[in-house]
C-alpha cells in the first residue's frame, strides 16, 4: 500500500453564520457517546453543537450530533463514562446548534500555539535528581493568516464575534474527509499587515474554550 502523505491543500474553513435556539436536554448518560434527552427537539445527525452542561469537563466544548432519534441524540466524540470525573445525573445543561455556516476564505496560513501539559517538579532532600508529575495543559489559540478582503462575507460576522465576545464555532474540512471542530472566542485585526510586494493580510485569533474535536471521514 501506497505511502499516505497528509497535505492540507483543499481545506475549507467555517465558522458558525448563525447559532440556533438553545436545546435544553432534562439527561445525559454516562456513555461513550452521552445520550441527551430533550423533548420535541429538531436537532439533525451531524449538526454542530456548542455544549452548555453540569459536567465541567465538556462544557463550552462542541461536537457534532450523532444517533439522533425521537427527544433523543448523543454528543458524539465524548466520553462520558467515568462517574469518578462525571457525577452521575450531573451533567444536564442544553445545547446551542449551528444552523448555517459561512466560509472563512483565502486562508494563507493556520497554526496552532498551547496546549503543552504542565507539570508540577518536587524534589526531596533524599534525591539526586527532581521528579515531575503532570497537571494542567496550557489553552490554545488558534491563528489564521487570511488576505485582506472587506467586502467578504465573512468579515463583519468575525468582527460581531469579536465585538460581541460570544462564544462561537470554527469548523476545518480537510481533504480526505475528517473534520475537526473548534469552539471559542474569534476576534480579528482591524488593519491589514503590508509589506511591499507582498499581500496584504490580516489575522483571526480563535481562543478555544475547550479542546478540539476531529471527526474522522465516514464516521
Amino acid at each position: 500500500m501506497a505511502a499516505r502523505f497528509p497535505l492540507p491543500n483543499g481545506s475549507v474553513l467555517e465558522i458558525a453564520s448563525v447559532l440556533g435556539a438553545s436545546v435544553a436536554f432534562t439527561a445525559l448518560t454516562n456513555a461513550a457517546p452521552p445520550v441527551a434527552t430533550a423533548a420535541g427537539h429538531t436537532i439533525k445527525n451531524g449538526d454542530v453543537l456548542l455544549i452548555n452542561s453540569g459536567w465541567a469537563l465538556i462544557t463550552d466544548r462542541a461536537v457534532r450530533a450523532a444517533s439522533v432519534a425521537a427527544d433523543k441524540f448523543s454528543l458524539g466524540g465524548m466520553n462520558t463514562s467515568n462517574v469518578e470525573k462525571f457525577t452521575a445525573g450531573a451533567g444536564i445543561g442544553s445545547v446551542v446548534p449551528v444552523t448555517n455556516w459561512a466560509q472563512i476564505s483565502k486562508v494563507t496560513a493556520f497554526t496552532s500555539s498551547g496546549g503543552e501539559q504542565q507539570y508540577l517538579t518536587v524534589g526531596y532532600l533524599e534525591d539526586d535528581d527532581d521528579r515531575q508529575f503532570p497537571t494542567n495543559r496550557n489553552p490554545i489559540t488558534l491563528s489564521i493568516t487570511v488576505e485582506d478582503q472587506p467586502s467578504a462575507a465573512y468579515v463583519p460576522l468575525v468582527e460581531g464575534y469579536g465585538d460581541s465576545k460570544e462564544l462561537t464555532a470554527v469548523r476545518l474540512k480537510l481533504p480526505g474527509g475528517d473534520q475537526i471542530v473548534y469552539p471559542g472566542y474569534v476576534s480579528i485585526t482591524s488593519t491589514p499587515t503590508m509589506e511591499r510586494n507582498n499581500l496584504m493580510t490580516r489575522t483571526i485569533s480563535i481562543a478555544l474554550s475547550g479542546r478540539p474535536t476531529r471527526y474522522l471521514a465516514g464516521a
